[in-house]
């Protein structure tokens, strides 16, 4: 959509007016082989938002022939500078359609729209920082004992088709951390959004488009996890599959891919234990804490939504963070006054409030929140309050299984060790959040827990520069960071004789 001056409201109303959303493939537009469309809703009211083209089987195998060509033909003619300057380019471009971008993403899927703008230096920063990394990744000289004059020094190549199946809760930032990469490494891309949230990644191809990516080099197929992404995890011509989601969903990727034994790099779940100190900065901690899972209406899947807090402060630390959760605006995702959305589906919104049954049954009791809103326009939408559960124990489920919603389960402990054990005592191991001014316990804490991100008097800080990703059933691999790079090409080792 070549309209780089126009008001971003303008821009956003004439892309949902264009009628039904086309799959990318080849560098076409195109609907889906089967002809067949799914509706996309406003969890703030229920409103249809969009018709989308519902790409199955046939559309993922078109898509993966079109990344192969591109890979084996212009693609791969492309130097690291070009690659470079191209995604600068498209930095450019998403930083200048970021308004546009961020309403369709709270239109579709509920974010708050102020965080959903807030995302702008996030999104731009990650796409500068692949951008610099284009032209920083090389092999290595290696002085070898072989026999002889035997010279030994290595490349990195692209994997090559990578499969990117990404989540609803923040699908730009999802959509960039697996193309950014993939640009910067000179592998190509089959795309398939989640089919609750599309309409911000399908805006994102046609700035692909602007910005010069070659046919091919990205597409993106919308439809099912079931169909479309099945069929892309199992495609015996994807190299790599890169998927953000749950860790049940992760399994069956895992399983799937064994046909051709591809790359697999898989960010999953969490239940993240966010774990505060009788000696922390109480003022810092209360705000910090609430927003590590009511930020996105918790749908994060780092949200530290286990609230480990030493006995001696832990009913005033607890209460003072139900209050917080009660000062919050919970409201339609467009208003500027939000800051709590609703969840994204009614799927989603069923699974929340049978937590909230399952808490209360289970003898938890919530010190605010815990109840569907449902009064005036709250009806409509997916709209679930900040809650707060006290009184919970580590085998209640609320402590146990990952909800997906503004769902604190607050749990008294008594020193460093048993809050270590306790901490750990989980299948996931995603983030981790420490609160402390005694530098021996934040280390100790900081090492001790088994978890990929653990942060210190802070939480859910992000860095393009910085690794994300989990250990156990939180998934392998890495985002952002130079391992994030390293799982997208090949490491070749070469040896030349170049004497007797």
């Amino acid at each position: 959509m070549n309209t780089p001056h126009a008001p971003q409201a303008v821009v956003t109303q004439a892309f949902l007016q264009g009628g039904a959303k086309r799959l990318l493939i080849g560098g076409e537009w195109t609907e889906a082989a089967s002809g067949r469309t799914f509706v996309t809703l406003n969890p703030s009211n229920g409103e249809q938002v969009a018709l989308i083209a519902e790409g199955d089987v046939i559309d993922i195998d078109r898509a993966v022939a079109a990344a192969r060509a591109a890979f084996e033909g212009p693609w791969s003619r492309f130097k690291p500078f070009d690659r470079q300057r191209l995604l600068l380019k498209l930095s450019e471009l998403v930083e200048q359609h970021f308004d546009g971008l961020a309403e369709l993403e709270t239109l579709e899927m509920g974010a708050p729209i102020t965080r959903s703008r807030n995302l702008r230096r996030s999104c731009v920063a990650r796409l500068n920082h692949y951008a610099g990394m284009a032209t920083a990744m090389h092999g290595e000289t290696i002085e070898n004992s072989m026999p002889g004059n035997a010279f030994s020094f290595t490349v990195k190549e692209p994997v090559g088709v990578v499969g990117a199946i990404i989540p609803w809760n923040a699908p730009l930032v999802e959509a960039i951390w697996k193309i950014g990469p993939a640009l910067a490494t000179g592998c190509t891309v089959v795309l398939k959004p989640s089919e609750e949230a599309s309409l911000s990644c399908l805006r994102f191809g046609e700035l692909l488009q602007e910005a010069g990516v070659p046919p091919g080099v990205v597409n993106i197929v919308t439809g099912s996890g079931a169909g479309a992404g099945a069929a892309l995890a199992a495609h015996m011509d994807v190299d790599k599959i890169t998927f953000t989601g749950s860790h049940f969903t992760g399994q069956r990727i895992v399983q799937a891919s064994a046909g051709n034994l591809k790359r697999l790099s898989l960010e999953l779940g969490g239940k993240s234990p966010n774990i505060v100190f009788a000696d922390a900065d109480l003022d810092q901690a209360v705000p910090a804490c609430a927003m590590a899972v009511f930020g996105n209406t918790g749908q994060v899947c780092s949200a530290g939504t286990r609230l480990f807090v030493e006995r001696a402060i832990h009913d005033e630390f607890v209460e003072r963070v139900a209050a917080y959760g009660r000062g919050l605006r919970v409201g339609q995702a467009m208003d500027p006054d939000t800051q709590i959305g609703p969840l994204v589906s009614a799927a989603q919104l069923e699974r929340v409030t049978s937590y909230l049954a399952i808490g209360r049954a289970e003898g938890a009791q919530p010190l605010c929140g815990g109840e569907r809103l449902t009064e005036g326009d709250y009806l409509k939408g997916n709209f679930v309050p900040p809650t707060v559960f006290s009184g919970v124990q580590d085998d209640m489920r609320i402590a146990k299984e990952e909800i997906f919603g503004p769902v604190i389960s607050a749990i008294a402990f008594d020193n460093a060790g048993e809050a270590l054990v306790r901490g750990n005592a989980t299948i996931y191991g995603l983030g981790a959040g420490v609160w402390t001014r005694d530098i021996n316990k934040a280390h100790r804490l900081a090492r001790g827990l088994r978890a990929g991100s653990v942060w210190v008097n802070c939480y859910n800080l992000f860095d393009p520069a910085v690794p994300f990703g989990g250990y156990k059933m939180s998934g392998y691999g890495r985002e952002s960071g130079l391992q994030h790079l390293e799982d997208y090409v090949n490491v070749k080792a070469i040896t030349i004789q170049t004497g007797e």
